[in-house]
């Protein structure tokens, strides 16, 4: 495909919010691309019965493996950078690559650039979060991406001002959901028509105000086998604490394992999902082993997009979920669907994170 992309404006600092703005669309189009790579290539698969040529683990990358779709869709986000970069400097954050700082040669080309203080986008993307279920075919990824504005270094989750996530779903899907945000304005959902790749209906994305503790899915996620009993503890202690103190009926308390930080995510603030806890970091530490867990690239873009749709995301301490932009700082995290909720359950998370200890081997 031959893409010729305008280029967008660079912000003074009293107009951050007209330039987030004015990326947005740019970010939508970034996302439109690499769905309809990932699409294309697991149709490939799918039609020549080579899942293999997709599921295949290829590299270590900057951050995570790197598998045969992810390698696929990297590709594309690569030409989609040396895009913009020939129009104006641009650096981007990707799970595969780590920083990448680029910008016009003069001569209609792109050259390296060393670093961030070039005036122009600081962008951290990963366009495939949620792999291991795309990669077979059984359930939806999401292509993340978040925008801070110019800065001279790495920036921090609290720079983000605009975000997009998109769904890469599965084979069998006829729409694909987008949720795109901007500080401050809020945060919009809309569905992709696969067979179109049109926009057929968006509407502004706001969290419900429901502070139920029973009747919906509140996972505790516990992706890695040797996690699995520490993070069963903390849920047994939790749900414990629920359905005495509050009254919750823990027949109909829900899990659900979604090796997918953004679905998750995206999940809790579309009402899906009541809560969701990744205490993986939290339990390395505590058991003094590491463990693989969430890195910035997973959650940048996802973070402020449900948090302009009124959830909450917060640290498991119930701090302000603050980082750099790397693909080194492991994370935790807790997400409630709105913070009636938050007050509610978050005491008894506490509590419950108070009575971590280590099991036998």
């Amino acid at each position: 495909m031959n893409h010729s992309p305008e280029p967008a404006p660079q912000p003074q600092p009293s107009s951050v919010a007209e330039w987030a703005d004015t990326w947005l669309p740019h970010l939508e189009d970034l996302a439109e691309r690499l769905r309809a790579c990932a699409r294309l290539t697991m149709a490939a698969a799918l039609q020549a019965d080579r899942l293999e040529t997709v599921s295949r683990p290829l590299s270590m990358g900057a951050g995570d493996t790197t598998f045969g779709i992810d390698e696929a869709v990297e590709s594309e986000l690569s030409q989609w950078l040396d895009e913009r970069a020939q129009l104006a400097p641009i650096s981007l954050l990707t799970e595969d690559a780590g920083w990448r700082h680029r910008g016009p040669d003069g001569s209609g080309g792109v050259r390296e650039l060393d670093g961030f203080d070039h005036g122009g986008p600081r962008l951290c993307v990963d366009p495939v979060d949620g792999t291991r279920h795309l990669m077979l075919d059984l359930r939806s990824a999401w292509a993340v991406i978040a925008l801070a504005p110019p800065g001279a270094g790495t920036p921090r989750q609290r720079e983000a001002c605009a975000a997009c996530l998109m769904e890469l779903p599965d084979s069998r899907a006829r729409v694909a959901r987008r949720l795109s945000a901007r500080r401050g304005a809020g945060t919009r959902v809309g569905e992709i028509e696969l067979a179109t790749s049109q926009l057929i209906n968006s509407r502004e994305l706001r969290v419900d105000g429901d502070d139920r503790m029973d009747h919906g899915y509140m996972p505790f996620f516990a992706f890695h086998p040797d996690l699995r009993a520490n993070v069963a503890q903390l849920a047994f202690d939790f749900f414990q604490r629920l359905e005495s103190e509050e009254g919750a009926e823990l027949v109909h308390c829900y899990d659900d394992q979604y090796i997918c930080n953004a679905g998750q995510l995206a999940l809790t603030a579309m009402g899906t999902y009541r809560m969701v806890v990744d205490a993986r970091q939290a339990i390395a530490q505590h058991r003094g082993r590491p463990a693989q867990t969430t890195k910035p690239y997973d959650v940048a873009g996802a973070i402020l997009c449900v948090q302009e749709a009124g959830a909450v995301v917060t640290s498991l301490e119930g701090a302000e979920l603050d980082f750099p932009w790397d693909t080194e700082t492991p994370l935790s995290f807790a997400a409630f669907t709105n913070q009636a909720t938050r007050e509610r359950a978050e005491p008894h998370l506490l509590a419950a994170l108070a009575q971590l200890r280590p099991l036998s081997d």
